[in-house]
């Protein structure tokens, strides 16, 4: 198959930021591509051959979308699974396969999948609903704290609340959910992995995470980890068994918690490039975003390792801003060596909502991460 300069056309189901950064690789190729997004607004309508407007969970819309392309992939798992089936069944390659992504799609259906392949991860109970939580409390077969995670179409931090008390309970959407037990850890850490159709794999450096302690969302990521060869190790064998699992094709990000007495345990995967791997554009050989094409177009996956240290900060809007946004201090930030900024093009910014990020590249890990926090203390994501 020509992918290059060529009628081939490569169809993506969503537009946002991780599409945006995905068509960068297919632009530098020459690859077509289509996009689907439910929003107008969406910030990879600019960059792609053909941007259509559309919701990712109508079966309709998923399937007609798809008989357009010659190869169907994702930048968001939320997508309707049905319509996958069907296109797969017609013979269109679908990366990752409907069959992966119904097993990460439910996050109670993806904790036991763990459960089922011996893959340490932390106690977990599923409930149909709030009022099923409930009744568990008051058998005293759950207790008080608990993180509490949304079964179904939670991100960023949406869809994760830590219960203390009955009062944090009130809080909550009735919807299908998990509770799991609360980990003592001392770092949140994350492997990348890539894996192309012919069954290559390659993986990233462990990175570690810094998480907002209020926003539940990823505030550094830092690569590598400064943690012990040996945990590093082991968290890359475990993400290599956990991708062993799913058997999926593309990226697999999975976040990973270290504990206080160093045992690994998995927290939850995405079969997509992933927050955590946006430093790669300017710290590695090849990006999480280009390997992901690479792997599903099953072209020789590119060189993993890191050219420098990086850390990638987040850009969210502040709290109490909403409208159109202003980037304040941007260029202050411009002006310090190894600093980029990737500004995703959303016009509207709203509290936590994730607007960009920054990478800094440095040889020394200690001064990147002393630049890191000029840069978060800097740069202000606010309105007009």
């Amino acid at each position: 198959m020509n992918y290059f300069s060529s009628d081939f056309k490569l169809g993506i189901l969503g537009g946002g930021q991780l599409g945006k950064m995905l068509l960068t690789e297919t632009r530098k190729f020459d690859i077509q591509t289509y996009i689907l997004d439910p929003s107008d607004e969406a910030p990879s309508q600019f960059g792609a051959t053909k941007f259509f407007h559309g919701s990712l969970m109508d079966f309709d819309t998923v399937y007609k979308f798809g008989k357009m392309v010659n190869l169907l992939t994702i930048e968001i798992e939320n997508v309707n699974l049905d319509a996958l089936d069907k296109l797969e069944e017609e013979g269109l390659p679908v990366y990752p396969s409907p069959k992966t992504l119904r097993l990460i799609q439910n996050k109670g259906r993806q904790k036991d999948f763990y459960v089922q392949n011996n893959i340490p991860t932390s106690p977990h109970q599923r409930f149909i609903d709030l009022n099923d939580l409930r009744k568990s409390l008051e058998k005293d077969e759950l207790e008080f704290p608990f993180v509490w995670k949304s079964a179904q179409f939670g991100y960023d931090g949406n869809g994760v609340k830590i219960v203390r008390s009955a009062i944090d309970l009130m809080k909550l959407p009735d919807v299908e959910c998990i509770a799991e037990q609360m980990v003592p850890f001392k770092n949140e850490l994350a492997v990348i992995i890539v894996r192309s159709v012919s069954g290559d794999v390659k993986t990233y450096p462990v990175v570690e995470m810094e998480f907002h302690p209020e926003a539940n969302q990823v505030e550094y990521v830092i690569c590598p980890a400064r943690i012990d060869e040996k945990v590093a190790q082991k968290a890359t064998e475990i993400a290599l068994k956990v991708s062993g699992a799913f058997n999926h094709v593309g990226l697999l990000a999975v976040e990973m918690f270290q504990t206080k007495n160093d045992e690994i345990l998995v927290n939850e995967v995405a079969p997509r490039p992933h927050n955590s791997g946006h430093y790669s554009i300017e710290a590695s050989y090849t990006s999480q975003f280009e390997n992901h094409i690479r792997a599903i177009l099953d072209l020789p996956l590119g060189n993993t390792n890191s050219k420098v240290a990086g850390i990638m900060v987040n850009l969210v809007g502040e709290e109490g801003f909403s409208g159109q946004v202003v980037y304040e201090n941007i260029s202050n930030i411009m002006a310090i060596d190894g600093v980029t900024p990737h500004i995703y093009g959303k016009r509207e910014t709203r509290p936590f909502r994730k607007m960009g990020h920054v990478t800094i590249v440095n040889e020394n890990m200690d001064e990147a991460r002393k630049i890191a926090e000029e840069v978060k203390n800097s740069i202000r994501v606010i309105s007009i």
